[in-house]
């Protein structure tokens, strides 16, 4: 029998989406083991006067197995 635990995470990226998924994804791999998976829960990004992007903000659904 497995048992699997989510946890919710915030994560950002000048850069993209995929590097802010990227980084939260290596950020949570430092304390947590046996991470099988994530669902993009949330895209927001927040931008200048002008309407261009500045940051890119994931919230994620992060999946591990409980041993």
């Amino acid at each position: 029998m497995s048992v699997a635990k989510i946890i919710e995470i915030n994560a950002s990226s000048t850069t993209s989406v995929e590097d802010a998924v990227r980084s939260g994804l290596k950020k949570v791999s430092e304390t947590v083991k046996g991470i099988q998976g994530a669902w993009i829960n949330e895209t927001k990004v927040t931008t200048d006067g002008d309407g261009n992007v500045k940051e890119w903000r994931v919230n994620l659904r992060v999946t591990f197995l409980v041993s």
